[in-house]
């Protein structure tokens, strides 16, 4: 499954960087001084999520003494707007020339996408990095999708951060992955956050419905009679709903998933009176902050859930689907009794959880108690482990 598209002479170029990056790497008449470590996430398209958390901490405390660099996707301008320092462009040679020099990799979804296009088939040149996956959320929801591309990566990823030993139960029983390469350091995102911090209100409501594979190949026709955009549609549309946002001054934002770029004019174009329901692409509005801002998520299965559970913030579950889902790609988790949230098979019960939360300020999470159960670390110090983990590993 390619997650970004390919010219017709990409391998080429790819082949040739690699080949006399690699070569150069071997022959090098100075001297490195300092580790360097490559760290990457979001396929480069964004400075969001455990990658670039993990990033900053770095560079605060370990600027000094090694040469911490951010692989970023050029065809993007945030580089430039938020001053990340040490940014290299992924798929450049000089990517791939320090893919072969650095001491560390650290990333987010995969190697291939977020460190160094396309080398999956180059991997087996490079045996002197460490490679830590440090992934983009509590692997919980969805059970892992291997690809053939991922196995050769996978293998040669030397750690993976778990957030709990609850995940590092999944990441050894379900993935597979050798005792010996699991740490459990926490989730190095929820350091930006802080535990246990619902608001004092709810009245920004943050809304987020996760990808299914099974739209990646739909026209735009299918889409629009899909399960997936007819329950969207229909919850926006709701009389009800619409009374309760207006008489609650209560205001949605709408967050769509980055594979969703080429149906997100569908959404913007949905009817919605009053103004109050806000559509966002991926790359228009900051995670992290609008995680912050809201006082309650309105999801599915999306992992951001697991940051609502670590602040206390109620969750609303609308498993529309969950049959179909769970046929397609199954969870970890048991979708009837393992939820950390109100759980809602219909949109009269999302509506009606809504009503319950926001009409009588139920400002916390009622399954807060069992946050623990998932999570292992609530002090704010879990970049602080992993770095500990990760660079004593040598």
């Amino acid at each position: 499954m390619e997650l970004k598209t390919k010219g017709t002479f990409d391998p080429l170029i790819t082949f040739a960087k690699v080949t006399a990056a690699f070569f150069l790497s071997k022959f090098s008449l100075s001297k490195q001084k300092k580790s360097i470590v490559l760290v990457g996430g979001n396929l480069g398209e964004k400075y969001e999520d455990n990658a670039s958390v993990f990033h900053r901490y770095l560079i605060e405390h370990h600027g000094e003494e090694m040469d911490i660099y951010w692989m970023y996707d050029p065809k993007t301008s945030y580089v430039k707007e938020q001053r990340i320092p040490n940014a290299v462009a992924l798929g450049s040679f000089r990517n791939y020339l320090l893919f072969f020099k650095a001491n560390y990799s650290i990333h987010g979804h995969s190697i291939a996408y977020d460190i160094a296009p396309s080398i999956d088939k180059y991997i087996f040149l490079n045996k002197k990095t460490i490679m830590i996956h440090i992934s983009h959320g509590i692997e919980c929801f969805k059970k892992i999708l291997i690809q053939k591309e991922d196995v050769p990566l996978l293998a040669r990823c030397n750690y993976f951060n778990c957030a709990s030993e609850y995940e590092k139960n999944i990441k050894l029983h379900e993935w597979g992955i050798p005792e010996e390469k699991l740490i459990v350091t926490g989730m190095a995102r929820f350091d930006r956050f802080g535990p246990n911090r619902p608001s004092k209100k709810v009245k920004h409501i943050l809304v987020m419905f996760t990808w299914r594979e099974t739209l990646f190949d739909l026209s735009e026709q299918e889409f629009l009679v899909s399960d997936y955009f007819q329950s969207t549609l229909k919850i926006f549309q709701d009389k009800r709903m619409e009374a309760l946002i207006s008489s609650g001054q209560l205001h949605l934002k709408v967050m769509l998933h980055p594979f969703m770029k080429k149906f997100e004019h569908l959404f913007r174009d949905i009817d919605i009176s009053g103004g109050e329901v806000e559509f966002y692409s991926f790359d228009e509005i900051s995670i992290g902050n609008e995680i912050i801002e809201a006082d309650m998520l309105l999801t599915d299965y999306s992992s951001i859930s697991w940051d609502f559970l670590y602040m206390n913030k109620p969750i609303i579950f609308f498993t529309f689907d969950q049959e179909e889902f769970l046929k397609m790609r199954g969870s970890y988790l048991d979708l009837d009794k393992d939820l950390y949230g109100y759980k809602a098979n219909t949109i009269d019960e999302v509506i009606e959880f809504m009503t319950h939360i926001t009409e009588h300020d139920h400002t916390e999470n009622p399954f807060y108690t069992i946050a623990s159960n998932y999570i292992d670390y609530f002090d704010r110090n879990n970049c602080k482990r992993l770095a500990v983990e990760i660079f004593r590993k040598k």
